[in-house]
C-alpha cells in the first residue's frame, strides 16, 4: 500500500441534492484517494477539520462508466467515495454552510 498522509486522502467534497439531505444527519460525503481506507479517512477528516469528532465511515467503489464516441470506447475515471458520520457533540464541517 502507499504511504498516503493526510492532506492527499481528501480530494473534494461531493454535493448533490442528496448529500445536502444528509447534512442534517451529519453525514458528509468526500471523493478520496483509491487506496484510502477508513482508518485514514477518519483520521484525516478530524486533522483536516477543528472540532470533528468522526463516528462511523462508509466506503463505495464507483466504476467508470463505460463511453462512446464513434468507433470508439472507453471509461470515464473510477473513483471511490466515502460518506463519513459524525457524532453528536461533534462540531459541523464549515466548507458545507451556507450551501
Amino acid at each position: 500500500m502507499a504511504d498516503i498522509k493526510y492532506y492527499d486522502v481528501i480530494l473534494k467534497p461531493v454535493i448533490t441534492e442528496k448529500t445536502m439531505n444528509d447534512m442534517a444527519d451529519k453525514k458528509y460525503a468526500f471523493y478520496v484517494h483509491p487506496q484510502a481506507t477508513k482508518i485514514q479517512i477518519k483520521d484525516a477528516v478530524e486533522k483536516m477539520f477543528d472540532g470533528v469528532k468522526v463516528a462511523k465511515v462508509n466506503t463505495m467503489n464507483i466504476v467508470g462508466k463505460l463511453k462512446r464516441r464513434g468507433y470508439t470506447f472507453g471509461r470515464t475515471n473510477a473513483r471511490k467515495k466515502a460518506i463519513v458520520q459524525l457524532t453528536a457533540d461533534s462540531k459541523e464541517i464549515e466548507i458545507f454552510q451556507g450551501m
